[in-house]
């Protein structure tokens, strides 16, 4: 697979993000068990707030003229940057591309840095917890957290570390 392009997207990738994102939503519906709403579409208010609310960041993934997944950040004007979103095409997956991408992502935003995923997502709990020791060797923590507003849900698994500026 060639080289992993990462740069922030703009209002002209809107749509093609737009697209990845039911993929995005679909995987992680096997985790969390949400239904499509009844017009088949998942909720995708996160776009329209990593596109146009001040303080968030979204980024657009390519190999060669193909999109291969997205990246939103949010908290830019916090203290603490959260990694709202992340998601890599499956076709791209297993091969660097997602740990290419996201320390791309994490090193343009140095600071302080939090991560939720589902601790029932196998690949997320060995992914995740590498990406922090990559970046913050054993200074990161790691905690279960309940969903806000879904008591349903299981909690989220957040970890915790800071990322250096590039030398």
């Amino acid at each position: 697979m060639p080289d992993v392009i990462v740069r922030p997207a703009t209002p002209e990738d809107r749509p093609t993000v737009e697209r990845l994102w039911p993929m995005f939503r679909h995987d992680l519906s096997e985790f969390r068990g949400a239904l499509p709403a009844p017009d088949g579409t998942f909720r995708s208010e996160w776009v329209a707030s990593a596109f146009t609310e001040p303080g968030w960041a979204p980024y657009l993934m390519t190999c060669g003229d193909r999109p291969v997944g997205f990246a939103f950040v949010r908290g830019l004007d916090r203290p603490v940057r959260v990694l709202n979103s992340f998601f890599v095409v499956r076709g791209a997956r297993r091969q660097g591309v997602g740990l290419q991408a996201v320390r791309e992502v994490l090193l343009r935003h140095p600071g302080p840095w939090e991560i939720a995923f589902q601790h029932d997502n196998p690949a997320a709990v060995r992914f995740w917890p590498r990406v922090a020791r990559e970046l913050a060797g054993d200074a990161w923590t790691r905690e279960l957290r309940p969903v806000p507003d879904r008591p349903e849900v299981p909690p989220d698994l957040w970890i915790s570390f800071a990322v250096r500026a590039r030398a």
